[in-house]
């Protein structure tokens, strides 16, 4: 059982420095050990706009934002007009009532209105009231004033011992205010004695990059996978990381394969628009064998779409991406740790098997913040490139040239760079023969063209072994197994609990690789399940179909989400009941509340 599960809403308008008490409040909770899931919700405008960050924290790993809200932060009329009817029993709403009207609340909500004209009448700035309200909320949950004072100390020592001072009494007033007119809510943190780190799902991805010895990086920007760039070029010349910003996302992709040729593991990231440019150029990688990386980060679309909505919306996309049949590697990781983690084995594996990559992240694990235990977090990976002449101790090629293409049973050919002595050969995006040479029109030889072509498909006959099957999480005997991929695996998980709370015993089967798949195993373990339902966030169950074009398995429910905003756990909850109960096959949710 959950021993603390708090979760704090911050909204107002774009502007009002809403991620600044947002990443105070986290920093003290991974300071006390405690785990952190953080998710900011915004509109897609350039200015102004309904901004609502949801930061939850548990002493137990949070999967999710959750379903409620225990302290409510409105800075701006609009938030207080609109979240209230997520605040459960027990919660309470701290705002400047100068300005904020209260609402009409629910029974056992405790309203605590505070003036900032009374509390700070001589300071002046917008963002007087995040400070009152900050240090209130601190003093609600009964963390020590001191640690406030230390983190503004440090916050704004830059601008000097006076502003120190300001910040440091505004946060007493309201410190202070908190304690003699408003009821602490009944429990305290607990600090387990062991720091987490916190970051957002892009800077996972980053990071996983350098661990896996990427040396160039370019990107044009693109919400949401823009995070990437921004870490890549903030880390940079710390990394010895050649980063570049590209006129689109067309040079992007040739800018990344050109550096891969040389031999340099790269990588890019795009979203959904981003990677349509990207397409011929990835199968121009799969002709010519040589290993690039591109990170897909989803969003609502199609074409511009939602821009800062999430959806897992691009699957068919990536999965057809380029003309004709060609290798790839596709995968989703699960959670912001699994961020990290996928980059370098994909690294490893396009490398051996010299095809693309993809990795599909989407808004919600990109742009959303987790703890992190810092201890799962491997920067000495082994890093295996795969077949390269010279890096293998190869000599010069004897009795004859070099075949970069030679067919081979495993498709896997051996792989000169460019600069190699002896190793010369032709790289081109032409169907060609073992030496490289293009086969033209006029000299086209099926039998080459055909060996060729199943050379390249049989590298993925090599892959799938290296891949760990997706496993049944939660008891095997229960009444329904719930199938995601991707992002979902924490949102499902937290609906099981609620669904075994309700009675209902429920498991979850999370697929990660994509591409190849584990069908047989898919199979194994689905045929044993009593009911299947599939979650994800699409209008058309684009991983339904896929399912059951490779392995034959009709779901007997879905629940699809598909409204710009993720799942909370009640939606799942509500889906399976509905799906048990027989009243539908298809249940759609939508989100309660307007962000």
């Amino acid at each position: 059982m959950r021993r603390l599960d708090l979760a704090i809403g911050i909204g107002g308008a774009a502007g009002q420095g809403i991620a600044t008490p947002g990443d105070i409040l986290a920093r003290i909770f991974v300071r006390r050990g405690l785990h952190v899931n953080a998710y900011n919700a915004y509109q897609s405008i350039i200015r102004g706009g309904h901004i609502f960050l949801t930061l939850r924290t548990s002493d137990q790993p949070v999967l999710s934002q959750g379903d409620k809200i225990d302290v409510l932060m409105p800075l701006n009329q609009d938030t207080m007009n609109r979240h209230l009817k997520l605040m459960r029993a027990g919660s309470a709403v701290l705002f400047n009532s100068d300005t904020i009207k209260p609402g009409v609340v629910p029974d056992g909500v405790q309203l605590c209105p505070f003036s900032v004209k009374a509390l700070a009448p001589t300071t002046r700035g917008d963002l007087v009231q995040n400070t009152l309200a900050l240090a209130a909320v601190l003093r609600l949950i009964k963390v020590e004033f001191e640690i406030l004072e230390e983190i503004l100390t440090l916050q704004f020592r830059r601008k000097g011992a006076a502003a120190v001072a300001e910040n440091v009494g505004v946060a007493r007033a309201g410190y202070d205010y908190a304690a003699t007119h408003f009821t602490a809510l009944p429990f305290s943190l607990p600090d387990t004695g062991k720091r987490l780190a916190f970051f957002e799902g892009n800077q996972a991805l980053a990071m996983g990059g350098a661990a896996a010895g990427v040396r160039f990086y370019c990107a044009y920007p693109m919400s949401p996978s823009s995070g990437v760039l921004h870490w890549m070029a903030r880390h940079a010349r710390q990394l010895g990381i050649m980063v570049r910003q590209v006129e689109d996302e067309i040079g992007v992709i040739n800018m990344a394969i050109g550096a891969a040729h040389t031999g340099c593991r790269a990588m890019c990231a795009t979203s959904g628009g981003g990677f349509a440019l990207m397409s011929e150029a990835l199968g121009a990688a799969a002709m010519m064998e040589i290993p690039v990386v591109c990170i897909n980060v989803q969003r609502a679309g199609p074409a511009t779409g939602v821009p800062t909505k999430t959806e897992q919306g691009d699957l068919w996309q990536v999965m057809g991406a380029g003309q004709g049949d060609y290798p790839r590697i596709i995968v989703a990781p699960t959670n912001i740790g699994d961020c990290f983690k996928v980059v370098p084995t994909l690294f490893n594996l396009v490398d051996k098997f010299q095809c693309p990559g993809i990795i599909l992240s989407d808004l919600l694990l990109s742009e959303g913040r987790s703890s992190i235990d810092p201890a799962e977090l491997d920067f000495n990976v082994p890093i295996d490139r795969g077949d390269v002449v010279g890096l293998n101790g190869d000599g010069p090629p004897v009795n004859g040239g070099f075949k970069r293409y030679l067919v081979t049973e495993s498709g896997v050919s051996p792989r000169a760079l460019p600069g190699t002595p002896g190793y010369v050969h032709v790289v081109a995006t032409d169907e060609h023969d073992e030496d490289g040479v293009l086969i033209s029109d006029e000299f086209t030889d099926p039998h080459k063209r055909q060996a060729i072509h199943e050379k390249r498909m049989r590298k993925m006959d090599g892959v799938l072994p290296l891949l760990a099957p997706p496993v049944l999480h939660g008891p095997a005997d229960a009444h329904v197994t719930l199938v995601g991929w991707g992002s979902t695996e924490g949102v499902i998980r937290e609906a099981m609990q609620q669904l075994a709370e309700a009675g209902i015993v429920a498991n979850n089967l999370q697929i990660r690789w994509l591409v190849p798949l584990h069908a047989e195993a898919i199979v194994s373990i689905l045929s044993r399940c009593r009911a299947v339902i599939i979650v994800e966030n699409n209008y058309s169950g684009q991983f339904a179909r896929y399912l059951r074009a490779e392995t034959g398995i009709v779901a007997g429910g879905h629940i699809r989400k598909y409204d710009g905003e993720p799942f909370m756990p009640h939606h799942i909850v509500d889906g399976v009941t509905a799906i048990l109960a027989g009243s539908t096959k298809r249940y759609v949710p939508v989100h309660e509340i307007q962000v």
